[in-house]
């Protein structure tokens, strides 16, 4: 009796555990004023793709966007507008793509297109 005692407690132990973990809350997405006041201001950061190409990136305040390669990749150029839940971007000659962004450390955010993660921009 004692040891399907102590095995039921470990059990409930266990299933606790593993359901607190797979029940965290996600990092909480940035508002969309908070990704204009942080990253749309005209200052230069940093992105880096899953690939780990990595870009300067400057937003600017009027909508405008450019991106210079540290390395391999390709210039780039076009407008962003925020959303509703994030922004959206519309590179020259590409159609529009729409964004939110999670933080991911300490100065590092990860860029994500629905659920999957696209980039991490840091500062």
């Amino acid at each position: 009796m004692r040891a399907h005692t102590a095995s039921t407690i470990t059990a409930a132990a266990a299933a606790v555990f593993f359901t607190g973990a797979v029940l965290a809350e996600p990092a909480a997405k940035l508002a969309p004023t908070d990704i204009q006041s942080t990253f749309f201001t005209g200052q230069p950061f940093t992105a880096a793709t899953t690939a780990n190409v990595k870009y300067k990136m400057t937003f600017s305040a009027d909508g405008k966007m450019k991106r210079q390669p540290a390395g391999a990749g390709s210039k780039g150029e076009g407008t962003w507008q925020l959303s509703k839940d994030g922004f959206c971007t519309t590179w020259s000659g590409a159609k529009a793509n729409c964004f939110t962004i999670v933080p991911a450390g300490d100065n590092k955010w990860s860029v994500l297109k629905g659920s999957t993660i696209m980039a991490t921009w840091s500062k």
